[in-house]
């Protein structure tokens, strides 16, 4: 299986193949003018472009200096949409469960924050919660047709307090930022996912979980889930990249812990060797009235 991941370093951009060891140098080929999502679109093969373009070897003490992007993201933010399905899996189903999910809206591509960066979240956040998941990456065509491209992992931070509250306002809940690795799978969406979650307060682990996720997890087809959600023309401007949250097995919240401000949240995807760690941090209650009384 092929991973593809972006970067810079010393302000120019790089892509390279395969997931890096922490204690390993890294090998990057320079991007030059490609763009990666045509290259991906026309099927193009990314180690005959490394083989071409050759490669700059990056030493261990100067991994520092490597910035990772999130998978395949616009230099525009407005060219990414960042959503995903709520309550898709298994583990949550009810009677009331309709025939496709709820869909969401969690912002355009500055939203994504990549490992090590902070997770803004509103300054009235009721109850936060993480959620591991898989996350598909789509690229549209000039011909206005999502294009499946490969998938990656991701923390869904969410509101889910404000949601108990009052279900009318999913939208509102998930307008936190999404952690996303910068691996981008190039493979069909991972039937089977597995890992655990650790979130520490103050350097100390406070709260340990377990999930499961990944397509078997699903009560709903892949497939149909995201035909229905690509039918929709205002979705489909050519060039535009798609990250799409899959759902979430049960989180801390479920098992009745309460997340707090600059929790550190770290996610293992155990099962496919990815990582991410970040810090949640709420906006202050100043900086959000200062905003609502803007004109």
């Amino acid at each position: 299986m092929t991973v593809l991941f972006e970067c810079t370093y010393r302000n120019e951009r790089y892509f390279g193949l395969g997931l890096p060891e922490d204690d390993e140098p890294l090998r990057l080929t320079p991007l030059g003018g490609v763009d990666l999502r045509k290259l991906l679109l026309a099927r193009g093969d990314v180690a005959v472009l490394r083989a071409a373009s050759g490669t700059v070897t990056v030493p261990v003490g100067e991994r520092d200096a490597v910035s990772f992007r999130p998978p395949l993201l616009p230099d525009h933010p407005g060219d990414a949409m960042v959503g995903g399905f709520m309550q898709t899996h298994n583990v949550k189903v009810d009677a009331d469960t309709p025939s496709q999910p709820n869909w969401f809206l969690k912002g355009l591509g500055d939203v994504l924050r990549t490992s090590g960066e902070e997770l803004r979240a509103p300054a009235g956040a009721v109850a936060l919660t993480e959620e591991a998941e898989v996350v598909l990456v789509y690229v549209t065509d000039d011909d206005h047709r999502p294009r499946y491209v490969g998938h990656t992992f991701g923390n869904d931070l969410t509101d889910i307090g404000r949601f108990r509250r009052n279900r009318g306002h999913l939208s509102y809940a998930k307008l936190c930022d999404a952690a996303v690795a910068p691996w981008l799978f190039l493979d069909e969406p991972p039937r089977h996912v597995t890992g655990h979650v650790t979130i520490e307060r103050d350097g100390d682990p406070h709260w340990r979980g377990e999930f499961t996720t990944g397509v078997k997890a699903l009560h709903y087809g892949l497939d149909a889930i995201m035909s229905e959600l690509f039918s929709h023309d205002a979705l489909l401007a050519p060039g535009r990249v798609h990250y799409v949250y899959i759902g979430a097995d049960r989180s801390s919240f479920h098992d009745g812990f309460r997340m707090t401000d600059r929790d550190r949240v770290t996610l293992d995807f155990t099962s496919h060797g990815v990582t991410l760690s970040n810090t949640v941090r709420c906006a202050s209650p100043a900086l959000a009235a200062g905003a609502a009384e803007r004109p």
